[in-house]
């Protein structure tokens, strides 16, 4: 097999992998959204005083945690149209992908909820404030500003993960650069193009992070 870069080839099957990025991008943020939202959902929910509820999620967290994210998509994908839930590859990827990084999102926004000082706890009480009041009014948004490095994290650690998505062929970045090497026996310019396209998109949103989180805590006065 040859061993050298051929730039004809490059060009060739460069717009293959453009395409493949912007459905890596796409499913990145589509599981982004889910665990973000269901890891508020699952740290809110350990909070509360009803203690079996807490158990139970706290375990699932643990055992979302504990198992490998490749073993969770086949099973999404595989096992659950045995019990009848039957779901594309991009829905079984997506949603595996939230619920998986959503046990992490939940951990981030435990530690930003718990290092709302004491005293806003106690003012929000003292006001009579609304559990829903206090959260949505008072606590989450002094918790969120410490999280947002967390948050950053996982959004490229989801970025980097999305390849693993491949395994039940969603057609992101790295099945495309698959696809190309099986079809035409190179698997030198896919490869490398594909791990220079996630080096220049990783380092740049890891600068915007810094950057947004850095200028969120200036207008909070958060230093």
């Amino acid at each position: 097999m040859e061993l050298y870069w051929r730039w004809d080839f490059f060009w060739k099957v460069f717009p293959s992998l453009i395409e493949g990025t912007l459905y890596t991008l796409a499913a990145a943020a589509a599981g982004y959204a889910v665990a973000i939202v269901l890891g508020l959902v699952l740290a809110l929910l350990q909070r509360t005083n009803i203690k079996l509820l807490t158990f139970m999620v706290r375990e699932g967290i643990e055992f979302i945690r504990s198992t490998p994210l490749l073993l969770q998509i086949f099973f999404v994908y595989f096992v659950a149209p045995q019990i009848g839930i039957e779901l594309s590859p991009w829905m079984s990827g997506m949603i595996t992908l939230g619920i998986y990084y959503s046990s992490y999102m939940s951990e981030v926004y435990r530690g930003g909820l718990e290092a709302v000082p004491a005293g806003q706890w106690e003012a929000c009480t003292a006001l009579s404030f609304s559990t829903r009041d206090t959260y949505v009014r008072i606590i989450i948004p002094q918790a969120i500003p410490p999280a947002l490095a967390g948050m950053g994290n996982l959004l490229l650690g989801i970025f980097k993960d999305t390849p693993m998505l491949s395994v039940i062929g969603v057609a992101e970045l790295m099945h495309n650069a698959n696809a190309i090497g099986a079809e035409y026996y190179r698997f030198l310019e896919p490869y490398t193009t594909v791990g220079l396209i996630f080096l220049v998109i990783s380092l740049p949103t890891a600068g915007l992070i810094r950057v947004i989180e850095s200028w969120t805590r200036r207008q909070l006065g958060i230093y």
